[in-house]
């Protein structure tokens, strides 16, 4: 059985002060850095007139507060599970904008998304606990829903392999990554709650489902191993 939304809540109420800092928070994610600045940098330069920024699964609000670097004093919506993690980015983005900052502790596939209220949605590390097709069609239906004409969607995630072969390579190369950053224990540690919390899907599958659900264009900005950043502009 995997993880209950109780269970994964709890599991990042205890872990704030780890997810406040990229080095500490992202170690367990290739490319982590990279990808960051890629996604900041993408939305800023697809919709660089954005007002309104929602940002999906925020923690400790690391993303955000990236893109406010490129596009500064936006308002910014926050949606996380955990209220500490909604607490701690709140404090943070609201130091990085002059804009509003507003919260919502909240499960995504809970949340009734106002339509066409933001210009840019982030949602990093996040969409891999989507349990079901049915839940990803309709969270990416959400956002596709809520952005304005223009606006845009970034994602960096953790991604299967839809080649079996491939995926065992992968999840070799991942493990190797983890070993040379501490040790196998480690490896073992991260293998572990992978398998107990997360159900991502192939890039491939995303990319489709953002097309679907009506976004003309779609972007991979980087891949590596079993991480992705891409993303989508709304016609």
């Amino acid at each position: 059985m995997k993880s209950t939304v109780e269970e994964i809540r709890q599991r990042f109420d205890a872990d704030v002060e780890r997810f406040s800092n990229l080095e500490t928070g992202q170690s367990a994610t290739v490319d982590a850095p990279l990808a960051m600045a890629l996604v900041a940098q993408a939305a800023a330069a697809t919709t660089p007139h954005a007002r309104h920024v929602l940002d999906v699964g925020c923690g400790a609000g690391n993303y955000t507060l990236k893109l406010l670097e490129g596009l500064p004093d936006r308002d910014v919506t926050l949606i996380d599970l955990s209220q500490p993690m909604l607490d701690r980015a709140r404090e943070r983005v609201g130091r990085a904008t002059t804009g509003g900052v507003t919260t919502v502790q909240n499960d995504i596939r809970e949340v009734e998304l106002p339509e066409g209220r933001f210009d840019i949605v982030l949602a990093a590390a996040v969409l891999h606990h989507l349990r079901t097709d049915e839940e990803w069609h309709q969270v990416f239906t959400a956002f596709h829903r809520a952005l304005r004409p223009g606006g845009s969607m970034w994602v960096f995630d953790l991604v299967q392999s839809s080649i079996p072969s491939i995926e065992q390579l992968m999840q070799h190369r991942y493990g190797e990554y983890l070993t040379s950053f501490r040790d196998d224990a480690y490896r073992d540690h991260v293998f572990a709650y992978v398998e107990k919390e997360d159900t991502p899907r192939p890039l491939m599958f995303q990319l489709d489902l953002l097309r679907h659900v009506g976004f003309p264009q779609v972007e991979v900005l980087h891949k590596n191993v079993c991480f992705a950043a891409y993303g989508a502009v709304k016609g």
